[in-house]
């Protein structure tokens, strides 16, 4: 069934390379759905680490200014174009986007979409998207590691690095994971053995509680620390990066500070010592679009079950109406808060801004979804 009926949708636009307060909020028509797609109403969407880098101009393969930002959405759908089977208006999906989630109503293509189970709130589903696909796959699709085993994760009280704790625990592992002090509680609670990451002898730390090595390690900050990384595996260990968060405030090309990474674990790969090194990138594979997007459907599909069930916990860092996407940013980049920013629709934003930020928790150098 066609809808004819155009759409007004606020969307937040990112106008180039600007501070928090230099988004924008337009108002335009949306289109009526093309073949295969649908209008997504957003009920929540989250900031990222990707969004602090495109607004600086640092993410990998960001697209040209101006553009929406926002990775991955919660929403409603309210129509549906030809080819699409109807009966989807009306129930809620999941889709990780890239780039258009910071939008009201947004057009989308059905085969994207991943069911969210009717007892998850909107919110609490958004946390769970890119950071749950992104701790998912390198656990268990890239690192592989089984019950027993023992793995390490930079920056465990972030989006993604709560998620690999929750995942790891849930499977079996130990887990020795890096926060500031005053998140060591919550680390311990999630299971996880805590050292301070601005402990300048924080590797021998983690070494002096696995003097075997560690079957994996999970190094999103990059730069000079990722050979300590790559020392604390034992013979088999994996070492996975997915980002390059200790570059994020250097000016220049923003590719560069990748392929060197990835010419680094190149190199590591090549070395007769039984070890392997890779570096996740959410994209990859999108070449090949029908299996990309099974195995994000099946992975996430997981995830979400997870939540449901109680195994992973939301970590919601605090809710922001839309129109106020420049100061959910803002928090966002505070180093304040642990787990996810969300941003609602202006008129489910409850008692607004202040709503869920008094954390007190400390983000780090999270790379959210963005690797």
């Amino acid at each position: 069934m066609t809808s004819a009926v155009t759409t007004l949708t606020t969307e937040i636009v990112l106008p180039g390379k600007v501070e928090p307060r230099g988004l924008v909020v337009h108002t335009r028509e949306l289109p009526a759905p093309a073949e295969g797609q649908v209008v997504l109403r957003m009920d929540a969407t989250g900031v990222s680490f990707a969004e602090q880098q495109m607004r600086r101009g640092k993410y990998y393969d960001q697209p040209a200014f101006p553009f929406v930002p926002g990775y991955d959405v919660v929403g409603t759908v309210t129509a549906a174009g030809p080819g699409v089977d109807p009966a989807l208006t009306g129930r809620r999906f999941a889709a990780v986007t890239k780039t258009g989630a910071w939008a009201g109503h947004l057009l989308l293509d059905a085969a994207d979409l991943v069911a969210v189970p009717d007892d998850v709130d909107a919110a609490a589903a958004e946390t769970v998207l890119v950071n749950g696909i992104t701790a998912w796959q390198m656990l268990h699709r890239k690192a592989k590691v089984r019950s027993g085993g023992t793995v390490v994760v930079l920056g465990a009280n972030g989006g993604v690095g709560s998620t690999l704790v929750q995942l790891a625990r849930h499977a079996g592992i130990t887990v020795i994971g890096t926060a500031a002090p005053r998140h060591h509680a919550t680390l311990r609670e999630l299971g996880a053995i805590p050292v301070d990451y601005r402990d300048p002898e924080m590797y021998r730390r983690i070494a002096e509680i696995a003097p075997g090595g560690v079957d994996a390690v999970f190094d999103h900050v990059g730069g000079a620390g990722l050979v300590e990384s790559w020392r604390l595996l034992r013979t088999g260990g994996t070492l996975v990066s997915y980002g390059t968060a200790a570059t994020k405030d250097e000016e220049g090309n923003s590719q560069l500070p990748v392929l060197k990474v990835f010419a680094r674990l190149l190199a590591w790969n090549a070395l007769p010592n039984g070890r392997s090194a890779y570096f996740y990138n959410f994209w990859a594979g999108r070449r090949r679009p029908e299996t990309f997007r099974r195995r994000l459907s099946e992975d996430l599909t997981r995830v979400l079950g997870l939540l449901s069930a109680g195994v992973l916990t939301a970590q919601i860092a605090g809710r922001f109406p839309l129109s106020e996407a420049a100061s959910a940013l803002e928090l966002a980049e505070s180093r304040t808060v642990a787990g996810k920013v969300v941003l609602v629709p202006d008129e489910d934003a409850g008692t607004g801004a202040g709503a869920g930020t008094g954390t007190g928790m400390d983000v780090g150098m999270d790379a959210g979804g963005g690797a």
